[in-house]
């Protein structure tokens, strides 16, 4: 079984910066895509940034200019965060999109990591 663990939140001022990463069980080289949602109480989950296998880049509008997803196609994606907003404040997920057979897909999680953006 694929776990995902995520490390690198905690608080920070607003403007601040964090980088969070997710650590895969095994290599993701194969993986189709990894991302990163967020959430906070009483709202769904939300996808904050994404990284396919070829490279490409997703990112949701709140994010864009302040986000950076990387993968190292090893067993590590990051999330480096900069201008932290308090409205950015969440537990980040890890997720990951994985091939299991030839006609099968897998969706893994994380188990969240707290982001608080205050003074």
């Amino acid at each position: 079984q694929v776990q995902l663990l995520e490390s690198g939140g905690g608080l920070v001022q607003p403007g601040g910066s964090l980088r969070l990463s997710c650590a895969a069980s095994i290599s993701i080289a194969s993986f189709y895509a990894m991302g990163w949602y967020r959430q906070t109480p009483g709202k769904q989950r939300e996808l904050v940034a994404q990284v396919a296998r070829d490279s490409s880049t997703y990112y949701a509008d709140s994010v864009k200019g302040r986000f950076t997803i990387s993968r190292d196609n090893e067993h590590t994606v990051y999330l480096q965060m900069i201008r932290l907003r308090p409205e950015d404040t969440a537990v980040y997920y890890c997720h990951a999109n994985r091939p299991v057979s030839a006609s099968a897909v897998e969706d893994v999680w994380g188990q969240g990591t707290q982001v608080t953006v205050s003074v």
